[in-house]
């Protein structure tokens, strides 16, 4: 099903379809310019990732762009606000309807389609979401695949549960869905686990190309802990690693490319993402 967001009433009150307790006041995001009601402590909120995700492309006006995954509407609004035509897609109808209130309370027209990513093509045709209808996909898929990592507990909380994790090879469905979605030439951008790579270019193979990799570091000396990747759909262009961004310092502070990118600014001219 899909509506468009800026039907829903810009409230602090919670519609029907989202009873969970929600932040007071709406975070900010990139000097305010984007607010944002999220679900409250415990569940998947908008963060770092958000952030470096919605400033991985510089889209033209009009271009169709969907969010995949979308949660309460982070990234894909970030977009919507520079100008993209914007679809927000999420399973889960309690964060759809948050989507739906946070694009009315930022003014941004988007449409908001509830379905499953994973389910067939005839299912999500049903709900709306139309084959090669997108120049770009932006998307934050599940970090823990089943048996991925021995390591990964889910958490109690069902909406973080859900935002955290799924089936063992459904990560290649979602990145098949990925490229049934967007037209030929049309661009993936995703941001995943550092040690997710290896999988992560194993379902862009075949369907992608003209990868390129950045890895993400907490602080310089230490290990990547994400990798944001984008991908050409049908393109034959070789595969391309970028310099690291730090988000801190050595002294734990935010690097200057780190705290430009949380205020919105591009990503610095001489090295482009």
């Amino acid at each position: 099903m899909a509506t468009r967001g800026r039907a829903a009433a810009a409230t602090n009150a919670p519609g029907p379809r989202s009873a969970r307790p929600l932040s007071a006041e709406p975070d900010s995001l990139f000097d305010g310019r984007l607010r944002l009601f999220q679900p409250a402590r415990g569940a998947h909120r908008a963060g770092t990732d958000a952030v470096l995700l919605a400033r991985l492309f510089d889209p033209v006006a009009g271009a169709r762009l969907c969010d995949l995954g979308a949660g309460s509407g982070a990234v894909g609004l970030a977009y919507g606000l520079a100008g993209a035509r914007v679809t927000l897609v999420e399973r889960e109808p309690e964060m759809a309807a948050l989507a739906r209130r946070n694009a009315a309370l930022n003014d941004v027209e988007a449409a908001v389609v509830e379905t499953d990513l994973l389910a067939p093509a005839t299912a999500r045709n049903a709900a709306g979401l139309k084959p090669e209808s997108q120049d770009i996909i932006v998307t934050n898929p599940p970090f823990f695949e089943g048996g991925s990592s021995s390591s990964h507990r889910p958490s109690p909380n069902a909406l973080r549960a859900a935002a955290h994790s799924f089936g063992a090879g459904d990560l290649d469905a979602w990145i098949r869905t990925c490229a049934w979605l967007l037209r030929p030439g049309g661009q993936v951008g995703l941001i995943h686990r550092a040690d997710a790579l290896p999988a992560c270019l194993a379902a862009l193979d075949r369907r992608f190309g003209s990868v390129i990799v950045r890895p993400v570091h907490a602080r310089p000396g230490r290990p990547a802990i994400r990798v944001l990747i984008q991908a050409r759909k049908g393109s034959r262009a070789p595969f391309g690693l970028l310099p690291p961004l730090f988000l801190q310092g050595a002294d734990g502070v935010p690097s200057p490319e780190s705290a430009a990118l949380h205020r919105g600014e591009p990503w610095p001219a001489a090295d482009p993402a």
